[in-house]
This record gives structure tokens, sequence and C-alpha cells, in this order.
């Protein structure tokens, strides 16, 4: 059952100028947002079955707290970004917090995090002192917490919470079932919340449905582009069948393919794309609410990263910074001078385009349930729960580290939008509106914005039914409370 936005004409007259966006991901549909919310005329071309169709997005990254090894200022950019998402898709978060933990066997140390957590909690305290609307995340004053061994031993003697209120609450389950003896203390909790990939695609789904301003084509690849008179010209297919489009101004917002729409208009640009997976799981813990669950390592190696994503009903997701789990050989890959689409290897675009293998699935699944175990060693009951979240991501540049990006401008009426983390896909359109104004192709302050409120009923039931269409278990689409 598709429940993709069918190509149609909303508008008798459409304003200038004509907005032609290629790519309807969480940065494509969010630009999209945007722009249709400012009265522009948007038509989105997705190669895919509906919006919002990429990679794995499971958290806001509010500080990047999750890559100790990127820089301050990309952090403190991530978390700016993170609140604002959050205000505009509110009904896609999970409001949970994250552990974070170090393992005995990392050289690395607590201390070495806290001048970071203290620049990012002064930083959103500056920031809910600008604007009210932006305290999001709870208390500034309760951004991170640090427990000590000796507070998660008494924690552990508290029974368990269906629906915790407090930062004690959450942390039931995991002085429960971790192995402390494992871990160095303190261990942080952080308001680090997750995003559903589902409710984002319902969410842009709606919106722009009721915007009548938006023209969406899913089933669309994009074969051909030139320009005349300052107009682009976007030739496409769809079902065998050609069809011509004329934009004023083109944004290309292709995800890890934005190399080939690069080509296709005469641009050169330096980028990596990594092919990435993580594992969705079931386990029959006691505890029906868990926090997010970070233990650090070092990234490719058999000690990277573990992370466990909790979902309702007893579903998880792992990824395992290994190669053997998250993590490819050959997976990430750089461009040509050629071309600035870097080329992944045969297998991992069957993997993006087909099923993948059931014994691989089985096997990095049960790797991941492996992985986890060592923390948390009830968790080797866990089952495979469905089918791997995966897809790859670009990354502008040659920094495979670089985590903060969103938008370039290369040429006269285009904008490259080069996202690695969904929280960035705001200030991306924000970057464009700034620069449609610059170029006067419009007037910021001769609009009225348009809105097109949603209510969570709405955002449910296409959630869910997006995780049918997708062959994902529900729960992965139904929030917390």
């Amino acid at each position: 059952m598709s429940h993709s936005i069918s190509s149609r004409h909303k508008l008798q007259h459409s304003p200038s100028p004509r907005i032609g966006i290629i790519g309807g991901g969480i940065a494509g549909s969010t630009i999209a947002i945007e722009l249709s919310e400012l009265g522009l005329d948007v038509t989105i071309l997705e190669q895919g079955p509906s919006l919002v169709n990429g990679p794995p997005i499971c958290h806001l990254h509010s500080g990047g707290n999750l890559y100790r090894e990127i820089d301050d200022q990309q952090c403190l950019t991530l978390l700016r970004q993170s609140i604002a998402t959050l205000k505009r898709f509110h009904h896609s978060a999970y409001y949970r917090p994250t552990v974070i933990a170090i393992p005995q066997r990392d050289p690395g140390d607590v201390d070495q995090l806290l001048p970071r957590l203290n620049r990012l909690q002064q930083h959103y305290k500056e920031l809910v002192n600008d604007d009210a609307t932006n305290k999001v995340l709870g208390e500034p004053s309760d951004y991170y917490s640090l427990y000590q061994r000796q507070d998660l031993e008494r924690i552990s003697q508290l029974s368990a919470v269906d629906n915790p209120q407090t930062s004690e609450q959450w942390l039931i389950p995991v002085a429960q079932e971790l192995d402390l003896d494992k871990l160095k203390f303190p261990i942080l909790l952080v308001q680090e919340y997750g995003l559903s990939v589902f409710r984002l695609a319902a969410t842009a789904t709606l919106t722009l449905n009721a915007a009548p301003n938006c023209d969406i084509h899913c089933h669309t690849t994009v074969t051909d582009i030139s320009k005349s008179a300052n107009q682009w010209q976007i030739t496409s297919s769809r079902n065998s069948q050609t069809k011509q489009f004329e934009f004023d101004y083109l944004i290309n917002a292709c995800g890890y393919q934005s190399g080939s729409i690069d080509d296709l208009v005469s641009e050169k640009r330096a980028r990596l794309v990594e092919f990435k997976a993580a594992y969705v799981t079931h386990w029959h813990s006691e505890f029906n609410a868990w926090p997010e669950v970070i233990i650090y390592g070092e990234r490719g190696t058999p000690n990277g990263m573990a992370q466990l994503t909790p979902y309702p009903g007893g579903y998880f997701q792992i990824h395992g910074m290994t190669q053997d789990i998250t993590l490819f050989d050959n997976g990430l890959v750089a461009n040509s001078d050629s071309s600035a689409q870097p080329q992944l290897e045969a297998r991992f675009i069957k993997k993006l385009t087909k099923q993948w293998p059931a014994q691989l699935i089985v096997q990095r699944t049960t790797s991941a349930i492996d992985f986890i175990s060592e923390f948390i060693p009830r968790f080797s009951s866990a089952s495979l729960g469905g089918k791997p979240l995966f897809g790859a991501q670009q990354i502008p540049g040659q920094d495979p580290n670089l985590r903060a990006a969103d938008v370039s401008f290369s040429q006269e009426n285009y904008a490259r939008c080069e996202i690695v983390k969904a929280s960035s896909a705001i200030d991306a359109a924000d970057s464009i509106v700034a620069e449609l104004n610059r170029l006067a192709l419009f007037s910021a302050n001769d609009t009225k914005l348009q809105s097109y409120p949603l209510t969570k009923q709405q955002i449910d039931k296409l959630a869910t039914q997006f995780a049918i269409d997708r062959d994902y278990p529900t729960q992965l689409a139904t929030t917390l409370k």
C-alpha cells in the first residue's frame, strides 16, 4: 500500500519564483516545508515511493555528545540545530534521556568531557534566556548529570517505573542491568532525545499535502539538467515516461546521491559517502521504559562505540561502530577527479536497492546483540526484531568526522544541501531562504507565513502506515507516551 504524495498541480496561478527540489529526504522535505510556508511555488522530485526514505534517523544530536572526537564548535552548532528541529518536529521525538559511559578498556576519561559539557550547558542556558521557547530539552541546569557507582547501586534497589519522570527513574534499568564492573565512573545522563524516521516522514507528508503551493512527484528520477536564460530545464523519468520541468531556482537535496546531480550541472565537489546500518532487535526486558545507552569506543576497531536505542514494546535498535556490525569494509568512499559522486561498491548498491540476504541479516544482528551483551549480559536473550535500518550518508569535503554541515551555493540559482545529521536541515532551509531574499527572488518582509498544524493522531496513523509499508515493526513509529 503506497502513501506517497501523488503528482498533481495544486496551484491555479503559480507565484514566482518556481523552486525545484531534487530529493525528498529529511533535507528536501524540511526545505520544502519552510519555502511553502513562505508562499513560494515548490516542486519536489523524489526517486523513492514516499518522503524521508533515507538512512536511519534516531537522534536529535543535541550537543554532539555521541561523538567525542568532533570539535566543540560542531557540538554547539548541533545543540542549536537540535533545538530548532525539536520545535519544528516535536511530534517526532522520543522524550527520553541518553546515558553515556566509558568502558574500563577505553583510554578516555569522563573528566575530559566536562569542559565541553559545561560549554554546552551554558550555551543552552543562553539560548533559553534569549527565547523561552528554546527550552525544549528540560531545564538548562539539568542538561547533563553525573552519577557515581554508589549512586547506581542505590538506584538499582528502586522499583521499575513504567512512565519515568525523573533522571533517577530513567536510570533504574541501567543500574540493574549494566555490568558496572566494566565501566568507569561517573557515568553521564544527557538530555539527548530520540527521533523517529517514520514520524518525520509522516509529518513532512501531511504538512506538504496541506500546502496548496507544493507539488510532489515520487518515483521520479532526474535524468538530465540544462540551463537557458537563467531557467533550469529538468528532464525526469517515471515509469518509463519522460516529463519536463522548468525552475527559476534549483536545490540539490539528494543526500548521498548529491554528486550525481552535481555532475549533471557540471559542478565539481569533494565529498565522502558512507554506507552504514543499524539492527532491529527485540528483548523481553522487565522494564517498559529505557533511556538510550551509549558505551564509548574507538570507531572502526573491535571495541567501537556500542549504542542501544530503545523503542516501545521491547524493540531496540543497535549501532556497533565496528566493521562487522554498523561499519563495512570499503563502506566509506571518496569521489574521483572525474565525478562529484563517490562510487560505492556494487554490494552496497544492491543492499540499498534490493533486499539484504537473510543470512547476512541474522549474522550482523547476532553480532550486534553479542556486542551489547558484553555490557548488558541479559541482553544475550534478545532476538531478531526486523530487517536492518540502513542507508548511505554524504559528508562534504574530506573529513569523515564532520557532523555539522548544511548548504553551499556553487553557482547562480543553485543550492547544494549537504547535511550529515537530520538536525542540520533547518539551518539549510534558513540559508536558502536568505539566499533567495538576497537574489531578490522574493522578499521575506512582504511575506505572510502560512502554517499547516497537525495533530498527534494524524501523525500516529500515517507513521504507523509508513512502518508497515516499509516492512518494519510498527513500534518504531509510536511514541513513548
